[in-house]
Formats: C-alpha cells, structure tokens, sequence
C-alpha cells in the first residue's frame, strides 16, 4: 500500500531544494507509488514534439516533470511561508491536516 504524504493535489507547495528552489506553484498530480509530484510551472524540460492532433505544428515543447516530494513544502494558509504538516482530530472527529507554524487548518 502507498504511504500517506503530506501533500495532495490542489496544495500550493514551495520548492526547498534542487534546480527550482524558491519556486512555488500548485500541486497538478501526485504519485503516491514513486513519491513524486507534478508542480503547475515548476520543474519544467523540454520536449521534442512531433506534429499530432493536439500540437499541429510540432517542435520544442516546455513541460512540467515530476519532482520528489522530499522537496516540497507546503505554504501556510495564513502566513504564506513553507510550514511542516501536523494531523489531529477536529471538532468532528475527522482527521485533518494542519499548520505545525500557525496552527490553521489545511483544506
């Protein structure tokens, strides 16, 4: 079974470390099996493109890779700074991720 990580799709993350570092951007797609994500304009390659349906013309392509989840961080609801990710009970008996920074909950 894939481990439980601390980010999920639609989270805005900050890259820590590696060629992108500082970057932010939100979370497109996360693979839960190879612990890698896909940031919205973050780790981009190039690509070559051959002509089809979607890219008529072809050519050289920019397209986000996945990077490691180690180093992303999420972004603090309310302080917008990178902050670790804690998990408690709330009101409801729900378990729900939170800000270990400001103590906010993560929706």
């Amino acid at each position: 079974m894939a481990k439980k990580l601390h980010i999920k799709k639609g989270d805005t993350v900050i890259v820590i470390s590696g060629e992108s570092k500082g970057q932010k951007g939100r979370v497109l797609e996360v693979d839960r099996k190879n612990l890698r994500a896909i940031v919205e304009g973050v780790n981009l390659v190039s690509k070559h493109q051959k002509p089809n349906a979607a890219y008529p013309q072809g050519g050289i392509i920019k397209k986000e890779a996945p990077i490691h989840i180690s180093n992303l961080m999420l972004v603090d609801p309310k302080t917008n700074k990178p902050t670790r990710i804690g998990r408690k009970l709330n009101s409801e008996g729900k378990l729900v991720r939170y800000s270990k920074k400001s103590g906010e909950e993560i929706k």
